[in-house]
């Protein structure tokens, strides 16, 4: 019981050590662009009619469909623990190609070159 408390005093103590260090030791040099609550690089008092760029939500897309790929072949390793490892492998197997058909049709198309 002496082992754990050990533990959990010395995990304290250095939590709050940290804790405190992490808020004296930054600069705080706040600007114009640091205060802003936008990031996205518009100017926050001007027109929000402004084009939006067709290129960066193709981006943001491309991003969530590969963030959702992960997420859905992240439990993969506990498949193997099923009735049938076989088919789960398969179902896998079936995300990852149709995910690389439509990338190398994207690539081939276009759609992923920055400039024209």
């Amino acid at each position: 019981m002496s082992l754990i408390t050990t533990i959990i005093l010395i995990t304290l103590i250095l939590s709050v050590i940290l804790a405190t260090v992490s808020f004296w030791l930054p600069q705080m040099n706040p600007d114009y662009e640091k205060l802003s609550p936008y990031e996205c690089g518009f100017d926050p008092l001007g027109s929000a009619r402004l084009p939006f760029s067709l290129r960066f939500f193709l981006i943001a897309i491309l991003f969530l469909l590969f963030d959702l790929e992960i997420a859905l072949l992240l439990p993969l390793p506990w498949g193997d623990q099923l009735a049938s490892p076989l088919l789960t492998f398969l179902w896998a197997s079936a995300v990852l190609i149709l995910l690389t058909l439509g990338l190398i049709y994207e690539w081939l198309q276009g759609g992923l070159e920055w400039a024209e």
